[in-house]
């Protein structure tokens, strides 16, 4: 049986890691990749929970060894992902998510054709704006930066299956879940995983 490779990939500041975190805490069924990063953790982040923090010899000495099924330079930072951990979570049957930028989604979906792709947008550019802002950890000049390459990313929603608009938290959670439910219905996923039931009936 295999299991279900979802993407979300967002601007910073569009709500993406919020809506994974909400979206994981109501669906124990899905299991979300831990990237490795060379970004320094920030407050409150732990070591194998949010990332796995290495430096950048180390994060390209993986890269030589093929360990990454994606990576890429994100805000002056690389970030990668496991190919062997996803792989047997898949081959588990267990539901995959990777939360990644749109560079490593074109990656992925080289190696992986049938993951599915979602892509969060802020209401406005207003709104992504006040976001950053009111982390209270950028500077201005950070703020703009990331502004700037928020509308580069932006444009490249067109390579996703499912776009979701953060408007309202609320309905913008149940919109992911109504994507992941959805995708666990179709028939050769329902025919994988109830084969018995299948074969009877049929």
């Amino acid at each position: 049986m295999i299991g279900h490779l979802y993407i979300v990939a967002a601007p910073s500041g569009a709500g993406k890691t919020t809506l994974v975190r909400l979206l994981c805490e109501n669906d124990p069924g899905i299991r979300v990749s831990v990237s490795h990063t060379t970004r320094a953790p920030r407050a409150g982040e732990k070591e194998g929970r949010e990332y796995h923090f290495v430096d950048v010899q180390n994060f390209f000495d993986r890269v030589g060894q093929g360990e990454f099924i994606e990576w890429a330079e994100v805000h002056g930072n690389y970030y990668g992902s496991s190919k062997r951990w996803i792989e047997a979570e898949l081959t588990a049957g267990r539901d995959v998510l990777l939360e990644i930028d749109w560079q490593g989604a074109r990656q992925v979906r080289n190696a992986f054709p049938e993951a599915l792709g979602v892509f969060i947008l802020p209401p406005s550019l207003d709104a992504l704006k006040e976001r950053l802002s009111g982390r209270g950890t950028d500077s201005a000049e950070t703020i703009a930066r990331r502004i700037a390459a928020a509308r580069d990313e932006m444009r490249h929603v067109d390579e996703f299956d499912y776009a979701i608009i953060n408007d309202d938290l609320r309905q913008a959670l149940g919109d992911l879940q109504s994507v992941i439910s959805a995708s666990r219905l179709q028939y050769k996923t329902q025919r994988q995983r109830h084969f018995a039931l299948f074969a009877t009936l049929l």
